[in-house]
């Protein structure tokens, strides 16, 4: 993948392709901090910049597509990235210059987590963007992380309040051509324990941990898959790392520090961080 010429690293690189938080709590922060929470060297590429803390997203200024296509360059002509993930992506311009590189330039492991609103409420995502995001990324990735409102939104159905509807809606979305999807039910009304619902066209799995009453939880979903897509690149299986990202995010919450006015941060370091082999 890279032409660099130095000797081998035992330590694993991933990728994150996402948007700048400057409250720290989600987007590109909180990937690096999850990456090297799990001794994984993290790179980036930055596809917006957001005005942000823990009450809400006042301003997003999106980067030019071919400037996120040379980020993109830089790092994986000179790393071997073992695994990436998306988060905010932006619009349709930025969503179709990523597919071509990433066509370009495959890697072994990409996670899509298809942030599209905030907790706040900020749209993340434009909505002509929704259709090249599933016709030009969803088929090049090994897995998609979306939450009930993005499976829904992915799918073009209602409101999703069932495991049943979960699990329909993974067919769906996997019908787009990703390797496996893995859908976030922690909203789920029914459930008393926080269910994540994961499909691989012939294995479906359900993950759960304990349901946490916690005010603070900005950037859960941009943690959750930072973390998988780590234990991807330490060489996991995607089982393995999803139900590792699992009990790591249910304590990265529990563990929360409580920071800002409103809806704070994850404990980012959650846990003891593992050695590098």
């Amino acid at each position: 993948m890279s032409d660099r010429t130095a000797s081998a690293s035992s330590l694993p690189v991933a990728l994150t392709i996402a948007g700048s938080d400057s409250g720290g709590g989600a987007g590109i922060q909180a990937d690096l901090k999850t990456f090297h929470r799990h001794g994984v060297y993290g790179a980036s590429v930055i596809t917006a910049l957001t005005a942000q803390n823990t009450r809400g997203v006042s301003a997003i200024h999106l980067v030019p597509p071919d400037f996120v296509a040379e980020q993109f360059r830089q790092v994986v002509t000179d790393f071997d990235v073992a695994a990436a993930k998306t988060g905010m992506l932006g619009n349709a311009a930025i969503v179709e210059t990523l597919a071509a590189t990433l066509a370009d330039t495959p890697l072994p492991h990409l996670v899509v987590d298809p942030v599209m609103i905030s907790k706040a409420g900020a749209a993340l995502l434009e909505p002509d963007a929704v259709k090249a995001l599933t016709d030009r990324i969803l088929p090049l990735a090994a897995l998609v992380t979306p939450n009930l409102h993005e499976a829904a939104a992915l799918t073009g159905t209602g409101e999703i309040a069932t495991l049943e509807e979960m699990a329909t809606a993974a067919e769906v979305i996997r019908g787009f051509g990703p390797r496996a999807v893995l859908i976030k039910g922690g909203h789920l009304p029914a459930e008393e324990e926080a269910v994540d619902l994961y499909y691989d066209g012939s294995s479906t799995i359900e993950f759960r941990q304990p349901r946490l009453e916690q005010k603070h939880t900005h950037g859960t979903g941009c943690t959750f898959s930072a973390a998988i897509t780590a234990h991807l690149a330490r060489g996991s299986s995607l089982p393995d790392a999803v139900q590792a990202g699992k009990a790591f995010i249910t304590e990265a919450i529990r563990t929360a520090p409580g920071l800002g006015g409103g809806v704070g941060p994850l404990n980012h370091f959650a846990g003891s961080r593992p050695s590098v082999d």
